[in-house]
């Protein structure tokens, strides 16, 4: 509500228009006394008065507190909506325009809510080009907006902020924020099922990249636990993929494949070709595992061109690592070698780091069978130097076994062993990731299927 002068001046203004006395807007609540010290400013009229008010002069309640006739807000709504309608199933820099107008528009009305959704439209425009330091910022102004809010509103930002980081390769950090923020959820007594499914689904990934396979397992179990209280499709579906990833790495590939497979049905319902493309890029990483070569291909290759269609230039590069080993397996080294370097200009060490280093680790493979020692060697470095500044223990220990092994075979043993035991230190606690025991189990919600 506006300071007392201010709404004094606009009740003064809109009597006047209609040609109303002061009495005949006070009754039959109110004295004309009472309006005549309103409309001077000098006292500040309660709710009820307001809407006394509003009815009186025909006018929303919104106009008379705030100076904003209601329409406006409800239309900033609407055009919201298809703002959001435009990031799903067109490329993000379509819908940039859309979100920055509202953005300024909410701002200038006033409506914090408005602006939180129009800045967190914004941060997954940012997120999917791979403008990282963007999205931050805009997920960051969307928790400052919403600080009063209850904290499941803010969990998307948190999200975000969280995936800004996983891509950045700050695996720890971006465990952290999901760890702390479910942690809070749990103990508020009454936690919100959409939003906890939204920051387990989310840890899947950074758990998976640092090697702490049983957390990520925990993790889609509670995410799946939490899916019928949901009603939300798009979290559903987005729980589906994610928790896929922990199913590939107990060897369940079956079961992976059908969680992908709902997901990519719901998706298409959808028509949310992000992550639609996410679905293709899980489902080729779980044929390669397979050893079906052709079928992998096939699903990354339409993940790629779905992704490069709404040019989502960071996630593109990060399919085509994949696609790339998948090239190599089927014997197309100069093929696989040609996109990998052109990838390593795109990922850099704070953009894309684990899938950097993925492509080091594969243009290591390659050379190393093509005898060229040397270089291979300088991959593997390459790679191990991303991995230990992103923490991706499963992956790192990978590699150190590939230069261990290239060294050993090399005639330098001593370098072979250190290798292997910094392989090794990496490997001995696969579930530790932050500052102690996982997150807690979400308490049971009594009541209603819903958020």
């Amino acid at each position: 509500m506006d300071d007392p002068a201010t709404i004094g001046r606009r009740v003064h203004r809109l009597r006047a228009e209609r040609g109303l006395t002061q009495r005949e807007l006070a009754e039959p609540s109110y004295t004309p006394a009472y309006i005549s010290t309103l409309e001077a400013g000098r006292v500040r009229p309660s709710e009820t008065a307001v809407r006394h008010l509003a009815e009186r002069l025909g006018v929303s309640y919104e106009e008379v507190a705030t100076g904003r006739p209601a329409h406006l807000a409800t239309e900033l709504r609407l055009r919201l909506v298809e703002a959001q309608r435009t990031l799903a199933t067109s490329a993000a820099e379509d819908a940039v325009a859309d979100f920055a107008e509202l953005l300024a528009e909410a701002d200038r009305l006033g409506l914090d809510q408005e602006s939180a959704s129009a800045a967190l439209g914004l941060g997954e425009c940012a997120l999917e080009t791979g403008d990282l330091r963007t999205a931050r910022q805009h997920f960051e102004a969307v928790e400052r907006l919403l600080a009063d809010a209850p904290l499941s509103q803010r969990a998307r930002a948190v999200r975000g902020r969280a995936v800004v980081h996983l891509l950045a390769g700050e695996l720890r950090y971006a465990c952290y924020l999901l760890e702390s923020t479910i942690d809070e959820l749990n103990a508020s007594g009454l936690p919100d099922p959409g939003a906890l499914l939204l920051l387990y689904t989310a840890s899947i990934a950074p758990y998976m990249d640092m090697g702490a396979h049983a957390r990520a397992a925990q993790a889609g179990e509670l995410a799946l636990a939490l899916a019928p209280r949901v009603d939300d499709p798009e979290l559903v579906a987005g729980m589906h993929r994610s928790v896929a990833r922990s199913l590939i790495a107990a060897g369940r590939t079956d079961e992976a494949d059908a969680s992908l497979a709902r997901a990519a049905e719901i998706y298409q319902q959808l028509q949310i070709r992000t992550e639609m493309a996410h679905c293709h890029w899980m489902r080729g990483y779980v044929r390669a595992q397979d050893g079906d070569l052709s079928g992998a291909e096939t699903e990354l290759l339409a993940a790629r061109d779905m992704l490069a269609s709404k040019r989502a230039a960071l996630y593109t590069a990060q399919v085509e690592v994949e696609l790339a080993d998948v090239l190599r397996r089927q014997g197309k080294a100069r093929q696989a070698e040609d996109l990998l370097h052109r990838l390593l200009g795109e990922l850099q060490p704070d953009r894309g780091a684990v899938h950097a280093a993925g492509a080091h680790r594969l243009l290591g493979l390659i050379h190393e069978e093509d005898g060229e020692t040397d270089t291979a060697e300088e991959h593997y470095v390459k790679a191990l130097a991303l991995l230990e500044r992103a923490g991706a223990a499963g992956d790192l220990a990978d590699v150190c076994r590939l230069l261990g092994d290239l060294l050993r075979r090399t005639g330098r043993t001593e370098a072979a062993l250190d290798a292997y035991r910094t392989g090794l230190g990496h490997r001995s606690a696969p579930g530790s990731t932050t500052l102690g025991p996982a997150p807690v189990s979400p308490r049971p919600i009594l009541g209603g299927t819903g958020r």
